[in-house]
């Protein structure tokens, strides 16, 4: 049997909705397994020369982990990732790679997975779930403790990230630097925010501006990454509406009528990418 699992890439918490936004982007990962072919894994695309090939990587570990709650046993198999979404980047590498784990062990097993089972394994992997929400659904899912929205994203929404070549910012440390207790101002200036977002990304993109701030997560992460954080600033300074995507250190910016994007110069990756509709695809070659 030869399964392919398709993920596309995906922004989480865009400003104000930490760990519970998230935006699929139309960048993909293909990773196919074989049974019939010598055991081993490969990597090609971003990581090929750093990513384990020992079965430790996420995509083996989502896999087993996946075949052990439903009671099954992964066969041997030639697994070969073709990896487009940077690594540590805060473009949802990791969840692409634990969700793709999760459904070819769900089709090489038929375990009859749905998507919130799918979610709560990836849950139970990579601790929370929005990034994981976005790759299994498209486009813009609001995940919270009981469940998941998918909302149709507004069709001028135009992606921007800006991803620094030389710099990442492991999703762990990013975390761990983060305060336990926030004021509740700034906690209701994050709710109120949160809700806006929502109409500007499914209504009314030129809103961006003005319900894209943050008080939770964005400026400790921003002061971990001082480049980034000059760039930042000048994306705002500018009129572009832009957040830290997921942990960072990529920027998130969105392109509006009339606004011009600073140049970031040398050292960084300009991706124009489009929403992905769809999320995680099996195809049984």
């Amino acid at each position: 049997m030869k399964l392919t699992a398709r993920v596309p890439a995906t922004s989480a918490n865009l400003g104000p909705g930490f760990d519970c936004f998230g935006l699929a982007l139309d960048l993909w990962n293909d990773v196919t397994v074989d049974t019939d072919a010598a055991q081993g894994v490969t990597w090609e695309g971003q990581g090929a020369g750093e990513l384990p090939t020992d079965g430790t990587d996420m995509v083996s570990k989502a896999m087993a982990h996946a075949a052990r709650v439903g009671g099954g046993i992964v066969p041997a198999v030639a697994l070969h990732g073709v990896n487009r979404i940077p690594l540590e980047r805060g473009l949802g590498s990791s969840a692409a790679a634990c969700v793709a784990g999760i459904s070819i062990a769900d089709g090489l097993l038929d375990l009859g997975l749905e998507p919130e089972e799918v979610l709560e394994l990836a849950v139970e992997i990579e601790g929370h779930p929005d990034n994981a929400a976005a790759a299994i659904a498209g486009g813009f899912t609001l995940a919270f403790g009981d469940g998941v929205i998918r909302l149709d994203p507004h069709p001028d929404l135009q992606p921007v990230a800006f991803v620094p070549n030389d710099i990442r910012l492991p999703t762990g440390a990013a975390r761990a630097a983060l305060p336990s207790l926030v004021p509740l101002a700034d906690a209701l200036f994050n709710a109120g925010h949160a809700a806006a977002t929502v109409v500007a990304i499914t209504s009314e993109p030129a809103l961006l501006t003005q319900t894209l701030g943050d008080r939770l997560h964005e400026q400790t992460r921003l002061q971990m990454v001082p480049s980034v954080s000059a760039f930042f600033d000048q994306l705002r300074a500018a009129g572009v509406p832009v957040c830290v995507s997921g942990a960072g250190p990529t920027l998130l910016a969105f392109q509006l009528d009339g606004v011009s994007m600073p140049d970031p110069g040398d050292g960084w990756q300009v991706m124009r990418l489009g929403v992905a509709a769809s999320g995680v695809e099996i195809v049984d070659a």
